[in-house]
């Protein structure tokens, strides 16, 4: 074997590697190499977890053992003592390495098990501070100061009773580390020790009390902090995305205005001639071409008109169940034309709901359609009717639900926005979805819509209900005081809370609604749930 090559040394022996198959290096180090990243990656993440859990008293825990141990050595080093005697603190300070390494390795593998740890912890260091005061002296040695530490740092950690309870676990060893020789106790310098342990506990552990819940407290109003300043970007959100709409909304209807004129035009003329043409003409094609591009086009500018003007809704406590019957009524040959199966299944004793039955049938005819659409190979579209609580508020509830092809997950947030449309171009406006959203904020409720089972699409048209029990109590008006009741043309005001929801004004015009937020006090304190009377009906429910 040349002195030239390079050599291996598995288990001692040597090898040239040029006896090695080929490639045997290479695959080594590509083996061992990313096992020793995994190590590493795995400790780091370990060392991040156990970190999370790393608290002032832990810190405090590590820097007073180190002390601990340089003094006793300081001590064996400068102390005139027997043999013996160094043997057996030399033994006592290799045993409180040895557990401390052990604790601090537990408490990486499992921080989350920090208290069970300390517990073990403690028993050791009481057992290792007895031993120390008994090998060096019983009564009279200087070792008795580790009770002191002891009962320090456990009091810190565990609090006023867990030290106080350290403190007299500290003063028995003590008691039982001069070897029960009574005899040779100085019962006034044993007493004035006892009672340091105390002193030492009572004040530490109320201030680790005071400290541990002020920083609760602190936790607390940070995480309130947070969940506000959610509330307010979900508040500023709504009110760009209104402001948004309004501005196209205005823009849209100057747009349809302009355009309607000359398209009534070409439509009346294009109708004209269609009726002069011989019938099977290319003219007569291609009349019927205009005339039907036409009817598309101002079909899409009533959309347009309907989506950007505010409409006169006309009021009135209805049963929901009348305009859902009328919608299944209107599309039922359009259904069976399509082999698509209607199944309903309507409460019949649902509450009446404050609604404008054109209104809610136009809702409804969007949503129908859109499912008929997106079942051109059959189907079943299922209508149901119920009752359903959200954010402590009764709402009468249609759902919608169709087995066609489904929207994907990641567009739900944008089904709801002008002109958005998952359909080929050239068929549907894509207001539709955005019409039955804005029939619903007029009408104080919500629209939901989810996936389920990952084909099934469910449309929910939610009508806030305000029972005649709960009408009769105080209203928001009457808590706030605010005068909207005695206020000269207050039903212009455009409160929707009044007069029909004043018991649950933080769902239709307060941080709960989807809409913007129009109530005043909603509007200043940004989160509902910082409102007095929320807090007197849902959480305190006193009123």
């Amino acid at each position: 074997m040349s002195d030239n090559n390079i050599k291996l040394q598995p288990n001692g022996r040597e090898q040239d590697i040029s006896i090695l198959p080929p490639g045997y290096l290479s695959s080594v180090i590509i083996i061992e190499a990313p096992m020793g990243q995994d190590l590493y990656k795995k400790l780091t993440a370990q060392w991040q977890a156990a970190r999370a859990h790393i608290e002032i008293a832990d810190a405090a825990f590590s820097v007073l053992r180190f002390i601990l141990l340089l003094g006793g050595i300081g001590w064996l080093v400068f102390s005139d003592l027997s043999r013996e005697t160094v043997n057996d603190v030399t033994r006592t300070f290799i045993f409180f390495v040895t557990y401390s390494v052990f604790i601090y390795l537990w408490l990486f593998v499992s921080p989350q098990k920090k208290r069970t740890i300390y517990i073990f912890s403690l028993s050791f260091d009481l057992i290792l501070a007895f031993h120390l005061v008994r090998v060096t002296g019983g009564f009279d040695s200087s070792f008795f100061i580790g009770f002191y530490l002891i009962t320090a740092l456990y009091s810190f950690y565990y609090g006023l009773r867990g030290g106080a309870a350290i403190a007299t676990v500290a003063a028995v060893f003590y008691l039982l580390s001069g070897g029960l020789d009574f005899s040779k106790l100085a019962w006034t310098d044993f007493s004035l020790r006892v009672s340091f342990l105390f002193l030492i506990a009572v004040p530490l552990g109320m201030l680790s009390q005071q400290l541990k819940k002020d920083k609760d407290e602190i936790g607390h109003l940070n995480k309130e902090l947070n969940e506000f300043i959610d509330e307010l970007r979900y508040v500023q959100g709504k009110l760009i995305q209104a402001e948004k709409l309004s501005a196209l909304g205005r823009l849209t209807a100057d747009v349809a205005h302009e355009i309607r004129n000359p398209l009534t035009s070409i439509g009346g003329f294009a109708r004209r001639l269609d009726k002069r043409l011989e019938p099977d003409s290319k003219e007569k094609e291609y009349s019927g071409i205009v005339i039907s591009e036409v009817d598309r086009l101002e079909k899409i500018l009533r959309d347009v008109l309907t989506f950007s003007r505010r409409a006169a809704l006309h009021l009135e406590y209805q049963n929901i169940n009348e305009p859902v019957n009328v919608a299944t009524r209107t599309f039922s040959d359009m259904c069976g034309e399509q082999s698509i199966s209607i199944e309903k299944n309507l409460d019949t004793s649902l509450p009446q709901v404050l609604i404008d039955g054109e209104q809610v049938r136009q809702a409804l005819n969007n949503l129908i359609t859109n499912a008929i659409d997106a079942m051109p190979k059959g189907g079943t579209l299922t209508i149901n009717t119920l009752m359903q609580t959200l954010n402590h508020v009764d709402y009468v509830v249609v759902e919608i639900a169709d087995t066609g092809t489904g929207i994907p997950t990641e567009k739900l947030n944008m089904i709801f926005e002008p002109f958005y449309t998952t359909k080929e171009i050239g068929i549907g406006t894509g207001l539709g979805l955005s019409i039955c959203k804005k029939i619903m904020d007029e009408h104080n409720g919500l629209i939901h819509a989810e996936i389920q089972e990952g084909e099934i699409t469910k449309f929910g048209l939610f009508f806030p209900h305000q029972s005649e029990e709960e009408g009769a109590k105080t209203k928001c008006w009457e808590f706030q005081k605010c005068g909207i009741e005695k206020t000269e043309g207050s039903a212009e005001m455009k409160c929707p809370a009044y007069p029909e929801y004043g018991r649950i004004c933080w769902a239709v015009a307060g941080t709960f609604c989807e809409k913007e937020v129009s109530g005043a006090i909603a509007h200043k304190l940004g989160n509902c749930k910082q409102c007095g009377f929320y807090q007197a009906v849902v959480v305190r429910k006193e009123i």
